[in-house]
């Protein structure tokens, strides 16, 4: 005769999953031995019985009745300490209105080294000196100036080490929605410590209503704002007087940058 043996993994794993069956079952069992002394002795009605029947299957499942109830209560209290995971994020402080930042402002020393110049002058406030001959170099500059602002964008990434910025194309006549970007771009970059190396052409009238023209194209850079960003502050290095600086609406700004653009 061939011995059918049960292997000891497969021989233990079927006792665990008795012992719970095994225990439904006995307590099932006691409902029916109590149902069955309660008819032949005729105690008590039928309500005394259910009662008991529920309680002992409830005991057999290892409910607590009073804890279930207790629970509910909580959850449905609408003071009820959230969950730990509930907890809301807090929110990132807001800029400030109006921020202008440090610099060193050093005008260009030929009408074609504007593009060096103004990323002089944004580099500065981050606390990095470099020469407008070295930047002349790392921008590609020649005798028709700086290419593009991808050029400045490039430069100012690997002279601070980072990745902070990035290229802003306007392309075409600035739109409100142009406008709207520059505006949060500048505030995030000088509310960070970064000034915005802009590249223009055209004309432009300020705040004082001094028109500032440059058909053939220039690099300034914007090192502060106020309003919220409604106003910016402009660095100059065409060698205007003074500090070199004066205040253009954000509007202005982004229209005197149409077709071309900015980094920030």
């Amino acid at each position: 005769m061939t011995s059918h043996r049960i292997r000891k993994p497969f021989r233990h794993a079927a006792r665990r999953r008795a012992l719970p069956v095994a225990a439904l079952s006995a307590a099932v069992l006691a409902v029916a031995a109590a149902g069955s002394i309660a008819l032949n002795q005729n105690a008590g009605p039928a309500a005394a019985h259910d009662t008991t029947q529920a309680a002992t299957i409830d005991m057999a499942l290892g409910v607590d009745r009073a804890d279930r109830a207790e629970r509910a209560d909580r959850a449905d209290r609408p003071d009820a300490t959230p969950a730990p995971d509930a907890t809301p994020a807090k929110e990132a402080p807001k800029p400030p209105s109006q921020r202008v930042l440090g610099y060193d402002f050093q005008e260009q020393p030929n009408s074609y080294w504007c593009g060096p110049a103004a990323t002089r002058i944004a580099l500065t406030a981050r606390g990095v000196t470099l020469s407008q001959d070295e930047l002349a170099t790392r921008l590609h500059t020649d005798f028709g100036g700086t290419d593009s602002a991808n050029d400045v964008t490039r430069v100012l990434n690997e002279a601070t080490g980072t990745t902070f910025y990035k290229t802003r194309e306007i392309r075409g006549a600035a739109t409100p929605a142009d406008m709207d970007r520059l505006q949060a771009d500048v505030v995030n970059a000088v509310s960070q410590d970064h000034a915005v190396v802009a590249n223009i052409v055209g004309g432009v009238t300020t705040i004082d209503g001094v028109w500032r023209g440059y058909p053939g194209g220039h690099y300034v850079a914007i090192v502060g704002y106020s309003d919220d960003g409604r106003r910016v502050k402009v660095a100059d290095p065409a060698g205007i007087g003074g500090d070199g600086t004066y205040w253009v609406t954000t509007i202005n700004m982004a229209t005197w940058m149409s077709s071309r653009g900015y980094s920030a």
